[in-house]
């Protein structure tokens, strides 16, 4: 692909060091450049130029990954415009089992020499590795679906609505929270489109054209005359859909009487987010910090979202529990011999959690994964016991199962795809139950909305969560704010104090949009659904107080 046509519009400092935290794959294209399609036809045929050539070399196994990754990515701050990103970049990579090892290869040179060169490196690769190969890679059992295309089903791409629209929403948000209290207020909107081209040698042709979106911010209060400051993120999840997420607000799910939020799913309000916001980052500088000890809690989906993600979609992750990621990001407690009691109280009776690669509007929501094989849905806890793991083709063997669970994903072409995390997400209730009615049990609790701070071990046992707003709940009411709150427990003892969870009316999905994992690290997004969940008797501690 041709770079042209670079637009650069205004850059300035923060935006520019909000920018070092974020990945950026490519070179600068111009939106509209961006939106040029790349044949079919042409796709297929540099697949079939690599496959002939990783074949005819000794290859009893391979596939190819063309991609084409684009990233929009705008920045502001009050009355300002900070920074606008757009990037594109465009390769393949090829994956092959030559001599019972794997070799990978990757390369920007998208013509069909370029593409059988790469397939000869990744033969070489695996042909030397197969020295050190103790036992030949076993694949579960694929078969190839042919031609195939699928889409992220939007309504409107985000890619084609004008900058300048989107900048403007953006700029009218930083406007809704300065007239209602706010001090500053950073606004961010990121937005992805991967169009990911997978071809192998069991006879499959798969074209995705794959869309995310998260539109974000960070509002902050200042009492002048103190000097004390508080602030409060937004409450949207980022999501895999369109730019309707931000252009159609619709129904929302009520929160608790007597805090004002409103849950956000199909559709997200920013402006009336950002109204909300300022008022809570302004009230949170007054509100009554906690008095530590054992509390109740009840935690909103947006907040139990990154609980889930910790305490449960990274444990269950099947490299992690086998050892293969000790060195980056530790192992798991959930340990095989555990799994294998077929008994193991990971939670109470009331927790039932599923992965899911299939949920409209998640951001892991694809047709297949990155080596070619159809997403579904399977049980990780059911009733509160341990009943399996998130695993691939190469993996499937260890832990008896017949087939890939189709959680394989590489972030870029250059990248080699691995096991990675699905949509993790906690079962609502069977039995109708409202926030409201929740909090009407709770003689003494806390109910939390929104991330905060974490921390968690090696392991993914010992953990301390914090949040964004909390509310005290006294004799089954909603009695005012509270600050310095922050949880702690080991992930058995957590989920087995679960005590109710609300019905499915208020289910919603809480997003990971840049999570990390793997040397070299790679990053997903994931999403994590649930509804209002109370958990009895967890130890709240106090984070201003000093010991």
């Amino acid at each position: 692909m041709k770079r042209r046509d670079f637009i650069q519009l205004t850059s300035m400092g923060v935006g520019g060091l909000a920018l070092s935290h974020i990945p950026v794959f490519g070179n600068p294209i111009s939106p509209e450049v961006a939106l040029e399609p790349i044949d079919l036809a042409v796709k297929k045929r540099l697949a079939d130029a690599a496959l002939n050539a990783a074949k005819s070399q000794g290859a009893t196994y391979a596939d190819v990954r063309i991609g084409r990754y684009l990233q929009q990515y705008i920045f502001t701050r009050e009355k300002q415009v900070q920074n606008i990103v757009n990037a594109e970049s465009y390769g393949v990579g090829i994956r092959v089992i030559a001599n019972g090892t794997w070799g990978f290869a990757a390369t920007n040179n998208v013509t069909e020499a370029g593409l059988a060169h790469a397939a000869s490196q990744a033969i070489s690769i695996a042909k030397a590795n197969a020295r050190y190969q103790q036992e030949p890679v076993q694949l579960a059992p694929v078969k190839g679906v042919g031609e195939v295309s699928w889409r992220t089903p939007i309504v409107q791409n985000a890619f084609e609505v004008p900058v300048a629209e989107k900048a403007d929403l953006l700029l009218a948000a930083n406007a809704k929270a300065l007239e209602n209290g706010a001090s500053f207020i950073n606004t961010s909107l990121f937005q992805i489109n991967e169009q990911k081209y997978f071809a192998s040698t069991e006879g499959s042709y798969i074209d995705q054209d794959i869309h995310r979106i998260w539109p974000t911010f960070s509002v902050s209060a200042v009492d002048r005359s103190t000097g004390k400051f508080r602030s409060r993120e937004a409450l949207s999840a980022p999501m895999g859909m369109g730019y309707e997420y931000l252009s159609k607000p619709g129904p929302k799910i009520a929160g608790p009487a007597g805090t004002g939020l409103q849950g956000y799913n199909k559709y997200y309000d920013i402006l009336e987010d950002a109204v909300l916001a300022a008022k809570q980052a302004k009230a949170k500088i007054t509100a009554k910090s906690v008095q530590p000890g054992k509390y109740d809690l009840v935690l909103d989906p947006n907040h139990l979202g990154l609980t889930i993600h910790e305490s449960v979609g990274h444990p269950l992750e099947l490299d992690r529990v086998l050892g293969y990621e000790a060195n980056y990001a530790g192992t798991s407690f959930a340990t095989l011999d555990k799994w294998k009691t077929k008994n193991f109280k990971y939670g109470s009776k009331q927790v039932n959690i599923f992965a899911d690669k299939t949920q409209p509007g998640s951001l892991g929501y694809v047709a297949y994964d990155d080596e070619g094989v159809k997403t579904k849905r399977w049980d990780l806890i059911k009733d509160g016991v341990l009943v399996n793991y998130q695993a691939i083709r190469d993996q499937a063997h260890i832990i008896g199962e017949p087939e890939s669970h189709g959680c394989c994903y590489a972030d870029h072409w250059s990248s080699v795809q691995f096991q990675r995390m699905a949509n993790i997400s906690l079962a609502p209730g069977k039995t109708k139950l409202s926030v409201d009615d929740m909090i009407k049990n709770v003689e003494k609790g806390i109910y939390i909305a929104g991330r905060g701070s974490f921390s968690i071990d090696q392991q993914r046992y010992n953990f301390q969560f914090g949040g964004t707003v909390f509310y005290e709940i006294s004799k089954g009411k909603i009695v005012g704010m509270l600050e310095d709150v922050a949880y702690q427990s080991n992930t058995q003892e957590f989920w087995n104090s679960c005590a109710a969870i609300c019905d499915e009316s208020d289910y919603r999905m809480f997003g990971s949009f840049f999570d990390g994992k793997g040397q070299p690290a790679q990053i997903s997004a994931v999403s994590h659904g649930s509804a209002t969940t109370r958990f009895n008797g967890v130890n709240v501690i106090n984070t201003a107080r000093k010991i």
